[in-house]
């Protein structure tokens, strides 16, 4: 099943003249209440790139995990070593991005640091760039910021900064419906913003959109994505109330799950009250 991400036309000024900067942070909150925030270069045109932006769902795709990539230690790795045994997040940045990726990165840091699942225990992160020029040292010192925020030192293994050459970088953001543009006058990327959830085996299990990640989302889709092999019970029990929506790219309510759980829950509650009832009532009789 695929999705394209739909494309957006840039803000219109504001006319007021006071509190401007509200007046720009309501300009980015209208494009995140759409579903997609684009890099775009100073002085390019919609038509340059947002046509040329975007994500194309591939749920359940196969990524192709023999790409060669050098991680952050400059050793040379096959994407396929970060799969086999836990799901992973798989987002595509530059680490010399100016405003976006700062935002991707630090909003998912965010959102895992409010979990109780640990990365590279019960899950890992794998951040590519899209910029063939950028080198190992670079990624190292992107790793370390993150990790300073992200705040866990103890999780520091299960978060990968990889860089590649332009064959793999092309073919893995062909895979996963990665869609961006480089404005060479700018020396700047144009993409879309969000990450991708995907099984322990390199299939697309989930795409998550925007800057911010609500742990819950980010919960849900990891245990969706190992099939169970993470979580606790009550996360089964939430992923009958809650429904992957792959247009908005997020968790949704399913109102009809919840009042059936509700009525489940309630006729056991009702069941256990009358059974000690009875059995009070039962011993009541036998003394007398």
């Amino acid at each position: 099943m695929n999705h394209r991400r739909k494309k957006h036309e840039p803000c219109t000024r504001r006319t007021a003249a006071i509190w401007p900067v509200l007046g720009c942070l309501a300009c980015v909150l209208n494009l995140m209440f759409a579903g997609i925030l684009v890099a775009r270069a100073q002085g390019s045109t919609p038509d340059d790139f947002l046509n040329q932006v975007g994500f194309d769902q591939r749920l359940e795709k196969q990524v192709p995990l023999d790409l060669p990539f050098r991680d952050e230690a400059g050793k040379g790795v096959r994407l396929g070593d970060y799969f086999g045994t836990r799901p992973v997040i798989l987002t595509l940045n530059y680490f010399e991005c100016p405003n976006l990726c700062t935002l991707v990165l630090s909003g998912l840091g965010a959102g895992l640091q409010s979990m109780s699942l640990r990365m590279g225990q019960d899950f890992d992160v794998v951040s590519v760039s899209i910029d063939p020029r950028e080198k190992p040292d670079l990624a190292a010192a992107k790793k370390a910021t993150y990790l300073e925020h992200y705040g866990r030192p103890g999780d520091a293994a299960g978060w990968h900064f990889l860089t590649g050459e332009q064959g793999s970088i092309t073919q893995l953001a062909k895979a996963v419906g990665f869609h961006y543009a480089y404005d060479p006058q700018q020396n700047q990327f144009a993409h879309p913003a969000g990450i991708m959830m995907l099984t322990p085996q390199g299939k697309i299990a989930r795409y998550f959109y925007g800057i911010e990640f609500a742990p819950r989302d980010l919960r849900l889709g990891l245990v969706e994505a190992s099939a169970g092999q993470i979580g606790t019970p009550l996360d089964q029990v939430l992923l009958r109330c809650y429904h992957y929506d792959p247009v908005a790219g997020k968790y949704t309510v399913v109102v009809e799950n919840v009042v059936r759980l509700a009525s489940v829950v309630t006729v056991l509650i009702v069941g256990t009250a009358l059974f000690a009832l009875f059995r009070r009532e039962r011993r009541r009789v036998l003394r007398e």
